[in-house]
């Protein structure tokens, strides 16, 4: 069986986090989503891969290129739509297949049950089903896929995951594979129903910080790198080449410390943190509940919770990240979320600013004292003095 990733869309939804990468490429437990699908996959004795890559292309192909594992890619060149992005991989399937989001979390039971059932759909109830496509079925057959509907007549869910054969290539158009599905259904096609078991997708930026919370809970601990005599280590925590542990300070497992970064002392880190390489957070910091991408600096006498901070961002001094439930608007909707902030990468914040449900874009410059919720911050570049 072959297996076919879209990972060509940029995930608009999650600005500013995807201004300089691919949804797919965003680090979840230091790892990027898109190895969390690879590795079901491989799991389940499926070799035969092939990614679909599009926005950022090379970063997503310089990525798969690194991985221990003969991965095909295949470009789309214009992001039309996911039926598109599959009609790009059509010339290399041969065999029945399985179709997968590259930014979604998906176990390898899932993907088990999915390959037993041909010509079939992935589905799983979820409390907010109108941001996906919601499923309507009749026993154990689909009779439709509703894309985003504003009031969803079930709970029942797509995770965008289908085992198709290569008779489903004749009806893909150019807009969404649920087009493509809905009109296999219509012409007499049929497409089962199996259930999901662990599957997660992050629609808005603070849903990372559940994907974070969700795969560090299955973190092995392991410690490569220098842990002071004084420093204590409580629960399961990856700790990379390199990195260090400075006295009196304490991590709370679940927690990956990525190689090279650098923990002062009398911190205390997590529970549910990653911290990506060179982070270096200096001492008397406390972080908890936050995802933090690579050469991330938080100053002394920080604290820091429910963050999620973009690649080379650095905040001051006495920096205070506390959770807000703001109202926001993206792509014209206006959505209420829980976070303490959402920072795009080469931020530069300086001593005693305030975060409180800030949502913050790539390159801004913030000057000390400031407080900053909502979208005060949001535009990319901006100087907040």
């Amino acid at each position: 069986m072959q297996a076919v990733i879209l990972a060509a869309g940029e995930g608009r939804r999650l600005r500013p986090l995807t201004k300089n990468r691919p949804k797919a490429l965003i680090p979840v437990a230091n790892k990027p989503i898109i190895d969390y699908p690879i590795k079901a996959l491989l799991e389940c004795g499926i070799r035969d891969i092939i990614v679909v890559a599009g926005y950022r292309k090379d970063h997503v192909k310089r990525h798969l290129n690194s991985l221990d594992a003969p991965i095909k890619v295949v470009e789309q060149k214009n992001q039309l739509g996911t039926g598109d992005a599959l009609r790009c991989a059509a010339p290399q399937i041969r065999e029945n297949f399985l179709v997968l989001p590259g930014d979604n979390l998906i176990d390898a039971l899932s993907i088990s049950r999915i390959m037993a059932r041909q010509n079939s759909v992935l589905v799983k109830d979820h409390p907010y089903p109108s941001n996906f496509g919601v499923v309507m079925a009749e026993g154990d057959m689909v009779r439709s896929i509703i894309e985003k509907p504003e009031h969803a007549p079930s709970f029942s869910v797509s995770t965008g995951i289908y085992h198709l054969t290569p008779d489903f290539l004749s009806h893909l158009t150019d807009n969404s594979l649920t087009d493509s599905i809905n009109g296999m259904l219509e012409r007499g096609g049929h497409l089962g129903v199996v259930m999901a078991g662990e599957w997660h997708d992050a629609v808005y930026p603070w849903d990372l910080l559940a994907l974070n919370k969700k795969v560090l809970r299955e973190t092995s601990p392991a410690k490569s790198g220098a842990i002071d005599r004084t420093a204590v280590i409580r629960g399961p925590v990856l700790l990379g080449k390199g990195a260090t542990v400075g006295p009196f300070t304490v991590i709370y497992g679940p927690a990956v410390i990525g190689p090279g970064a650098e923990i002062g002392s009398h911190c205390a880190i997590g529970p549910f943190v990653s911290m990506g390489d060179r982070s270096k957070i200096d001492p008397f910091t406390l972080i908890r509940h936050s995802l933090l991408m690579e050469d991330v600096q938080v100053g002394s006498h920080s604290r820091v919770t429910e963050a999620v901070i973009g690649e080379g961002s650095a905040f001051g001094d006495h920096t205070t990240v506390e959770p807000g439930v703001p109202l926001v608007e993206i792509e014209g909707t206006l959505i209420r979320g829980r976070f303490g902030c959402i920072v795009g990468d080469h931020v530069r914040a300086d001593p005693l600013c305030i975060f409180q449900g800030a949502i913050v874009g790539n390159d801004v410059q913030i000057r000390g004292g400031k407080m900053i919720s909502g979208t005060d911050a949001c535009q990319d570049g901006v100087v907040v003095v």
